[in-house]
């Protein structure tokens, strides 16, 4: 049966899973290691080094994808490193639109690391979506919002900025 037939509660447990290939599990194995073989440098059966994939990790984002009725899932070890990759989408002269009330990680993140490479950030309250929409412009690329905040613990409406967005 595809994913996509499966409501919500089977693809939390079952989505995006396949038997192992190895010895046919059907729940995917823990795979504990750093190194996969290889028959010469560069050929090998679908892993070479576990930081850069492993079968475990991809069991996990095809789960994660199948969850969302997505076609690909992505895993990180930290909420910084997927925060990190998806800011490395932007180019000088982007913009990003932030909430003021935000992780110290993000910020730093933001500030210390992105902005000298020409991307620029505002920060503001949320609370109010129009304040969202009044920061809008062509070189806008991203808005970033993070809920419920750190430290201060506001609660975000993400359905209101996307909708207050989409009629911009």
């Amino acid at each position: 049966m595809s994913d996509k037939k499966l409501r919500f509660n089977s693809k939390v447990i079952h989505g995006g899973q396949k038997p192992d290939k190895a010895y046919g599990a059907v729940m995917p194995p823990i795979y504990q290691t750093s190194t996969y073989a290889q028959t010469s440098p560069g050929e090998h059966m679908g892993f070479e080094y576990s930081r850069s994939a492993n079968p475990t990790r991809s069991a996990l984002e095809d789960a994660l994808a199948s969850i969302e009725n997505g076609n690909h899932g992505l895993a990180f070890a930290s909420g910084l490193a997927a925060m990190d990759a998806v800011i490395k989408l932007l180019e000088p002269g982007d913009e990003v639109i932030s909430t003021n009330d935000l992780y110290g990680g993000s910020y730093r993140l933001f500030r210390q690391i992105f902005e000298k490479y020409g991307i620029k950030f505002h920060f503001i309250g949320m609370q109010e979506v129009a304040n969202i929409a009044a920061l809008i412009n062509s070189n806008t690329k991203l808005i970033w919002v993070e809920t419920p905040t750190n430290p201060m613990m506001n609660v975000i409406d993400i359905k209101a900025v996307g909708f207050r967005i989409g009629q911009k």
